[in-house]
Order: C-alpha cells, then structure tokens, then sequence
C-alpha cells in the first residue's frame, strides 16, 4: 500500500467500525473537514495524522502497524512555520498535546529557551510576541500551552527536561520576571514524574548541542529549526537524537545540585531588580 491509498484505507476502516466522521475528528483532534480532505485523498496525512485517526478507531495492532508503516514512506516531513502560523499555531498545540497524550516518557532538550511545558505565562507571551502573532492569535497560542502544561500532572508518565545555561541567562523578559521563571524551574523539577537538568557553559561537552528537540517514547522525534518543525519515525533518526540526549543528560547538573544552581542564577536576577 503506498501513500495515495492511505486515505481510502482510512475511510473504510471508519466506515466499517460504524464511527461518524465527526467523533473520529474529534477524538483524532483534527477539524472534520481535514479528516474529510484526507478520507477523499484531496490532502496527504502526516504520520502524525494517521496515527492519530487510527487511535482514534480503535483499530488492531496489525492494523496499525500496517497503516503506519504505508505512511513511513514519507516519516521524514519539514512543515514550515509559515505554514503552521497560516492555519493556526493553536491548532498545532492542540496536535503535540494529542501526542503527548499518548506518550509514556518524553525527553527534550532545548538549547534555546525554556521549554514551553515549564514556562511562566509571562515568558510564553515575550516568546510569543516576537514572531508577531496578533493579539487574538496569541490568547489562542496562550490557552493551547496552559492546556498542554496540564499533562505535567498526570503521574503516569514521565517527562525528562535537559537545559542549557545559556537558555536561563537569555533575556527574553525582564529580570524580575526571570527569576519569577526560574522560581517555577526549581518549583518544577520537585514533581515526582519531572525530572530537569541544567547543562552548566563551564561542563566539557563532547557534542554540539544544534537545535531543541523531542522523544515522545522511542516512537517519534521533532525537531525545530528556525525555519520549521521536523518530525521523523525512522528507527536510525531516533537511535541518533536518543544518543544526543542521552550524553547531554549525563553530563548535566540534576536534582539539589541543580536547583542550587538555577537558584544562584534567580539570586542574580533579583538583585538586577533591586539595582535597576
């Protein structure tokens, strides 16, 4: 089965399990016009995409496994952000929420700035308001990240943050505000299922740390660059980004020793707030 009849596989398979469109759109968190584009083969689904509906039909293992396979034709995508802002960057939050969802344990790493999970509403609208969403656009982004932060709480699952030095140094908001942020970090990093490391500048690296990216279990990578957002499900690209994450986690400060650290950071920001 290649990539054209993936839609159609998709639109018999919803038809002989007696789902509507709708509740299969609405459980796949797409709009019912896309999955209808899709069933009709007017627009090619990503392996997000078809993951997502077959979930959402409650389909076999082999079923699945089938399916997906068929899409890995094309498991490597770049979506450029341009696009992704033209059809809704909320929307785009509401599809990683629907895979964090399903995923156990998550490993990210950000070289750039905190990760969206541990932000302080302040820090995400700075962040949001470089990009020049208007303002409606960014109370939409803004509930689609509170949305997503709610994941941290569920128990069940994992999340494991390696951060670099350089991401709680940057001067995105004002100092007050970054140790505000920073509070949160060490607040965070209590949680029972979260686990936040901090790559000191003064750590011997072996590696390069390049762009953000994220593990959603060992099934899924994506990765950001300036550009785009790219996903890939291929074996030996998440073998790869696995080993990156894993030789920046191990050389990271965790637990005491880094809260003591974002602690001194936080201690610094204070005191510019006094001085200024």
């Amino acid at each position: 089965m290649n990539n054209i009849n993936i839609g159609r596989a998709l639109r018999e398979l919803r038809k002989a399990s007696g789902k509507q469109a709708k509740a299969v759109a609405r459980s796949a968190l797409m709009s019912p016009s896309k999955l209808s584009k899709i069933e009709n083969e007017a627009l090619t689904p990503s392996l997000m995409d078809v993951e997502r509906v077959l979930t959402a039909l409650e389909v076999s293992e082999e079923t699945k496994a089938r399916l997906t396979e068929a899409a890995r034709k094309a498991a490597t995508e770049a979506t450029a952000w341009r696009i992704l802002r033209r059809t809704g960057l909320h929307k785009h939050q509401d599809e990683i929420r629907a895979i964090e969802a399903q995923t156990a344990g998550m490993r990210l790493f950000q070289p750039s700035c905190i990760p969206g999970l541990l932000q302080t509403p302040e820090y995400t609208r700075a962040v949001l308001r470089r990009h020049g969403y208007t303002q409606g656009a960014l109370e939409k982004m803004m509930g689609a990240r509170l949305l997503r932060q709610e994941a941290l709480h569920d128990t069940d699952r994992t999340f494991r943050f390696v951060i670099t030095e350089s991401v709680l140094r940057w001067r995105i908001v004002r100092p007050s505000m970054l140790a505000a942020q920073l509070d949160k970090l060490i607040a965070m990093s209590r949680m029972p299922n979260v686990e936040i490391r901090v790559l000191p500048l003064s750590t011997p690296m072996a590696d390069l740390p390049g762009s953000s990216f994220v593990l959603f279990d060992s099934n899924l990578v994506i990765v950001e660059i300036p550009h785009a957002e790219i996903t890939t499900t291929e074996a030996r690209d998440i073998e790869l980004y696995a080993r990156k994450f894993d030789g920046f986690e191990n050389a990271a400060l965790v637990g005491e020793g880094m809260r003591a650290f974002v602690a001194g950071l936080r201690d610094d920001f204070l005191r510019q707030r006094e001085r200024g």
